[in-house]
């Protein structure tokens, strides 16, 4: 047995699926089942009972599963003791990112931090916000970064930065929106044709509790489309084909080029913040600490 047994087992008894054990580790499903029968041939005894859907601990999986997270947690209180006596992080870190977060706003962090400490592994992957929020409770990544107002008990989070949604229409076809309207009202806005973004997202959730709050219903848009892609929503846009609502920081770019202007709704504002996520500080490995003390530090010098 060693450490990766114990990690397989761990990731495996919390999401509780060998093949999405397999995803997130970024292994083939036999190298999950075989190391599980290694674990279960070691101990003599048998450590999930499995169905066609799931696979679930058993009484003698529960146990092992106790003394294996206190096992990863001390590795990772060694790791941390050792890196701080020879002054230097090495490890690997998982991040899940928001679309908006991963692609507009945090890759000047990722890259100062990448210089400041090399021997870091960096793996960063876009989730939407409850995805993010999901894996992080069961060990499957070690930050996130979010932007829907989400609360977890078992999580801390740290906003960062505040952002503001903006209906967004094309500059080059103003057959939508005239390029003389400084604002348009709630009644026009249901009128028009929107491309809207994915159940989930950090976003769309942000934009159904501004509506609630106007005590306006998000069915009564005419939606012509759900995306999931923040550039294919931009795309669509300067095409014509319809208005959305989107993050300021995702069209700083096209701003500037004027394929896209914001229009302001009558009454209705969008307003969030940015989210830096993670599980309690008794897991943190070094390279975890090392960033979220590097991302603090850059925060406060913007």
């Amino acid at each position: 047995m060693n450490i990766e047994h114990l990690k397989v087992f761990t990731t495996a008894a919390t999401q509780k699926s060998f093949s999405d054990t397999a995803k997130l580790l970024h292994v083939s499903q036999p190298t999950v089942s075989m190391q599980i029968q290694q674990l279960e041939a070691m101990f003599q005894v048998k450590l999930f009972e499995r169905t066609t859907k799931k696979v679930e601990l058993t009484e003698s999986g529960k146990i092992l599963f106790h003394y294996a997270q206190q096992i990863l947690q001390l590795l990772n209180k060694a790791e941390k003791d050792l890196a701080q006596l020879t002054s230097s992080v090495h490890g690997s870190l998982h991040i899940g990112a928001s679309l908006t977060t991963g692609e507009y706003v945090i890759p000047t962090l990722l890259g100062d931090f990448k210089k400041a400490y090399p021997n870091v592994s960096l793996l960063v992957e876009l989730f939407n916000s409850n995805e993010i929020i999901k894996k992080l409770t069961n060990g499957a990544i070690d930050i996130g970064f979010i932007e829907a107002p989400i609360s977890h008990p078992d999580l801390v989070f740290h906003p960062f930065m505040e952002d503001e949604l903006v209906v967004i229409t094309s500059s080059k076809d103003p057959k939508l929106i005239s390029a003389e309207k400084d604002s348009i009202s709630v009644t026009e806005l249901f009128q028009l044709p929107f491309i809207i973004r994915e159940e989930g997202s950090g976003t769309r959730k942000v934009m159904e509790d501004s509506f609630s709050q106007h005590k306006l219903p998000l069915d009564k848009l005419n939606i012509i489309l759900e995306l999931a892609s923040t550039e294919s929503i931009k795309s669509m846009v300067e095409s014509g084909a319809g208005i959305s609502v989107i993050s300021k920081a995702a069209i700083k770019k096209e701003l500037m080029l004027g394929s896209l202007r914001t229009v302001p709704i009558q009454g209705v504002s969008f307003k969030r913040s940015f989210s830096m996520v993670h599980g309690p500080t008794s897991t943190h490995s070094s390279a975890t600490e090392a960033f979220l003390n590097f991302a603090s530090d850059h925060w406060s010098s913007m």
